[in-house]
């Protein structure tokens, strides 16, 4: 029932050995490939998940029963973990790729793992970009996870809170794996370039080149590989420096998914960062996120949500910015839209802050949702049409420009509200002029 994804096609002969085994011997598969760990032991990173007795620890070494769900940036070793469950004592392994296999695979695995339960033996069924699968798919899996005819493992890039149905999830252990660190990275280059299934030796590789390859690699143990790869093939004389490295990768990885948690994580750190007046957290997370694609309106709209909600009238003018930065967008694109993006992000960020305007809304819509809207005053009632004055509508009414200051004492609330303050003007920035007009303005008008 594998779909290919660990298959060595045209050999039949190692049916009886480990997938990876097979694999490691195909000297044309990539280095990532061949660099693939064959036990726990070589098994870099995710120390937090492999400690003695946990849940993942014993699923890897033939005891654990519980389906999980392998979450986390590539290339931090959820194929990885999945192949070494693959050799688990009495287990047999089936393999599907969401990209490629629908409800039919699924249930076919199923009706095959219910027949090999009667004989004793138990499945694992590994799906990989298991966030791909449609609800009805995803629920085909719920009985035979429930009842434990399959062992399901599940790997994602995306937070499985976002992309995996409640019962599914319920019914699984979710386990987040980390980038690799410096570290992690420098250890796996360090034993592909001296391994038999990897260099072996035949390079020398400089220091500054490493420190290059773990730089652009951003915690991706594959790419690391494919770069440190790509490199070498390109080397002449067995050396690979920081110039041919530089040549051969010159782009760092970002992690970055635009339908994932790491688009509502960044964005947040971008909004908070603003918030917080840190314009230079807040220009990074801008290029983090322009450099991996974001949909630039998409930042032009939080922009100016966050211009009325975090600045306010503190600084009037950020509305003003953060609403011409996205007509740029919207009229320019990319990449010119970007100066505009950056404008409003340092203006924002610069900018006096407030949250008076939150919170008055707020006060407001609370008091409505409360039942607090009573009837109009009178003399504000529509008075246009015919037969309103018999109704005493806009009787008593009193125009605040026949007034030299523009301002009177009227009645403008309902009965029940007259006399509440919903905005709180703080003393930053502007509305440290603002505030005392607005007390000056409430005196005179409630008389």
């Amino acid at each position: 029932m594998s779909d290919g994804l660990f298959d060595v096609p045209g050999d039949t002969a190692d049916a009886g050995h480990s997938i990876d085994a097979v694999v490691r011997r195909d000297t044309g598969a990539p280095l990532a490939v061949r660099m693939r760990p064959a036990g726990l032991d070589e098994v870099v990173g995710q120390g937090h998940l492999l400690g003695p007795g946990s849940p993942l620890r014993r699923l890897i070494e033939g005891s654990g029963a519980a389906s999980v769900l392998l979450y986390g940036p590539p290339g931090t070793g959820k194929t990885t973990l999945a192949a070494l469950i693959s050799q688990a004592t009495g287990r047999r392994f089936e393999a599907l790729s969401a990209l490629s296999a629908g409800v039919k695979e699924v249930r076919a695995v199923i009706d095959l793992a219910r027949r090999r339960l009667t004989a004793g033996e138990q499945t694992v069924l590994f799906i990989d970009e298991v966030h791909r699968f449609s609800k009805t798919q995803q629920d085909a899996l719920l009985a035979a996870v429930e009842n434990r005819i399959v062992l399901l493992v599940g790997a994602t890039t995306e937070n499985p809170s976002f992309s995996v149905v409640s019962p599914l999830l319920s019914r699984s252990l979710v386990l987040q794996l980390h980038s690799l660190t410096d570290a992690d990275i420098r250890a796996v280059l360090t034993r592909a370039a001296a391994d038999p299934r990897g260099l072996a030796d035949e390079y020398t590789i400089t220091p500054e080149a490493t420190e290059h390859i773990v730089r652009v690699a951003g915690g991706d143990a594959r790419r690391a590989l494919t770069a440190l790869e790509a490199s070498a093939e390109s080397s002449l004389d067995g050396t690979v420096d920081l110039e041919l490295v530089e040549a051969s990768v010159d782009k760092a990885a970002v992690r970055y998914d635009r339908g994932g948690d790491q688009h509502y994580d960044v964005i947040s750190a971008f909004i908070k960062s603003i918030r917080g007046s840190d314009v230079d957290a807040a220009l990074h997370y801008l290029a983090r996120m322009l450099s991996a694609g974001e949909d630039p309106r998409f930042i032009a709209r939080r922009l100016m949500i966050h211009a009325s909600e975090d600045v306010g009238m503190a600084d009037p003018t950020a509305l003003q910015v953060a609403s011409s930065a996205a007509q740029v967008v919207a009229m320019v694109g990319l990449p010119e839209g970007r100066l505009a993006l950056a404008q409003a992000t340092i203006h924002l960020a610069t900018a006096p802050k407030s949250g008076a305007v939150v919170a008055a809304i707020g006060a407001a819509m609370a008091d409505v949702a409360a039942g607090k809207a009573g009837a109009v005053p009178p003399h504000l009632r529509d008075g246009h049409y015919a037969g309103a004055a018999k109704l005493g509508n806009a009787k008593g009414y009193r125009y605040p420009h026949d007034n030299p200051d523009g301002v009177l004492a009227q009645q403008y609330p309902p009965d029940e509200l007259v006399g509440v303050d919903y905005y709180a003007p703080t003393d930053h920035g502007h509305e440290r002029e603002v505030g005392p007009r607005v007390e000056k303005l409430r005196r005179i008008i409630r008389g």
